[in-house]
């Protein structure tokens, strides 16, 4: 699909690697761009339409798919990111409150949004996954096990909503420069070079987006002797 005059849904749009979408959209000739946040009011862009919406809650997603019903680009960016190993205290509650954004959101959207994409042309979705979806440490591990779970919900949907035309692309990357990987040292990618690999995926129907060299490198090394994730 072409991303000039598509109309685009962005979540988590208010800052970071969504509002690196949403300005990114609107400067390559998208018709309308939807900026999704839980207080749009926070969403500085030009040329762009806020949309209150929490992920975690049925029913602003309700609310959101009837608002924004001639969608035909879905970008679930919304995630949360605790730092909590799975022997910590509150390892429980942090992981049952990452699954519920990172899994249980990105599902509200992905039902929601189908039958708008299909009555759309069926248009395509980009599900933000992680180098966490296949790679744990301690201080990744509630945030890795629910990407792991977004990554297999990414794939399953992919086979469901072919047959209506959807293209679902998910994205895979290390460190990107925002304030969600402030608390961690190392390479970053820029949000803008992210941005723009994954809508050229989109405009060529690509299916996976591998957004980095460290990405790239654990993605071969989950067949290797000792895989990347051990």
């Amino acid at each position: 699909m072409k991303i000039q005059g598509s109309t685009a849904l962005v979540t988590g749009a208010n800052r970071g690697l969504g509002l690196a979408f949403a300005r990114a959209l609107v400067d390559a000739g998208a018709a309308k761009v939807y900026a999704a946040a839980r207080d749009p009011s926070k969403v500085k862009l030009a040329g762009i339409t806020p949309l209150k919406l929490d992920i975690t809650s049925p029913a602003e997603v309700t609310a959101a798919a009837r608002a924004a019903s001639d969608v035909t680009l879905l970008v679930n960016n919304a995630a949360i990111a605790r730092t909590v190993a799975f022997l910590a205290a509150d390892a429980e509650s942090a992981l049952r409150e990452s699954l519920e954004t990172n899994l249980f959101g990105t599902l509200s959207m992905i039902r929601a949004f189908a039958p708008v994409l299909k009555a759309n042309g069926g248009g395509a979705i980009v599900n933000m996954l992680s180098i966490a979806s296949w790679l744990n440490r301690p201080t990744l591990a509630v945030y890795a096990a629910s990407k792991s779970a977004e990554w297999a919900l990414t794939n399953g949907a992919r086979y469901e909503l072919r047959e209506q035309g959807t293209l679902v692309v998910g994205v895979h990357a290390a460190f990107i420069d925002t304030d969600m990987a402030k608390p961690f040292q190392g390479p970053k990618s820029r949000p803008e070079d992210v941005v723009r690999q994954v809508l050229a995926a989109v405009e060529h129907g690509l299916e996976e987006v591998l957004a980095d060299e460290r990405t790239r490198d654990v993605k071969r090394g989950l067949s290797a002797e000792r895989a990347s994730y051990l």
